[in-house]
C-alpha cells in the first residue's frame, strides 16, 4: 500500500506531528497534534486527506494541545489509550507547571487498544513506560513506526514524570519495538528520525538483547 505522510515539529516543545493517509481512499490520521493547528491543517489540505482519527501516542501536554482545534476543523474522533486518561484530565495543571497557555480540550472519543488495526495498513502497539498508556503505531508494509516519546535517536523517553516506569519502558522497546523490521523508519516524539536497526545496535540506553 502506498501511503503519504508528512512529519514536522509543532507547538511550544516542538513535538513531531505526523499526518499520514491513503491517497486512494483519501482517508488519513493526524498523530500527536501538539500545537500549530493551522500548520497541521495546511498539511492535511495539501495532502488532500479526510481525517478520520486524531491519534495520540500519549497524553503529555506537548502532544495534545491542538487536538481540540483539529477536532473542530475535521470532526474526527480523538484517540487515546485509556491508561493515559489521568494525564489528559490534568492538562491544565501540566500547562501551569510548564508556563504554557492552556486551552480547554474535549475528552477522548475512542480508546486505543493494543494490536488495534488502522487504515493505511497500520496497527497499534501498546508500549508503556514513558507513560502508562504510551502507544506506538506501526505501518508494516510501509516500514514506518510512529514511536512518540518511547524511543528517540540514541535515547529513550523520560520516566521521571508521573506514571513513568523505566523497567516497563525497556521491556516495551526490547520486546516489542526491536522485534520490528530493522529497516523501518522511526518517527520519534522529538528530534530526528532514526531506524529500528540503528537503535538496536547503538542506542546508549536500550540496545537489543544480546547486542
Amino acid at each position: 500500500m502506498n501511503i503519504v505522510r508528512k512529519s514536522f515539529p509543532v507547538g511550544p516543545l516542538q513535538c513531531n506531528c505526523t499526518v499520514i493517509g491513503d491517497p486512494e481512499t483519501g482517508n488519513g490520521y493526524v498523530f500527536d497534534p501538539g500545537g500549530d493547528a493551522e500548520r497541521i491543517m495546511a498539511a492535511v489540505e495539501a495532502m488532500k486527506l479526510r481525517i478520520i482519527g486524531i491519534i495520540h501516542t500519549h497524553a503529555h501536554l506537548d502532544h495534545i494541545l491542538a487536538a481540540g482545534e483539529i477536532h473542530k476543523k475535521t470532526g474526527a474522533p480523538i484517540w487515546l489509550h485509556r491508561s493515559d486518561k489521568f494525564l489528559w484530565d490534568t492538562v491544565e495543571l501540566q500547562c501551569q507547571l510548564w508556563g504554557i497557555p492552556y486551552s480547554p480540550l474535549p475528552g477522548p472519543d475512542h480508546w486505543i487498544e493494543d494490536q488495534q488495526e488502522l487504515e493505511c495498513g497500520g496497527s497499534c502497539i501498546h508500549t508503556p513506560g514513558h507513560t502508562p498508556g504510551s502507544s506506538s503505531f506501526y505501518f508494516e508494509k510501509s516500514r514506518l513506526l510512529i514511536a512518540g516519546d518511547t524511543l528517540f535517536m540514541g535515547s529513550i523517553g523520560r520516566t521521571d514524570f508521573e506514571g513513568g516506569d523505566a523497567g516497563l519502558l525497556k521491556k516495551s522497546i526490547q520486546q516489542k519495538l526491536y522485534k520490528l523490521d530493522e529497516t523501518a523508519a522511526v518517527i520519534t516524539g522529538h528530534g530526528p528520525e532514526t531506524t529500528i536497526g540503528q537503535e538496536m545496535r547503538f542506542n546508549a540506553f536500550v540496545r537489543a538483547a544480546g547486542v
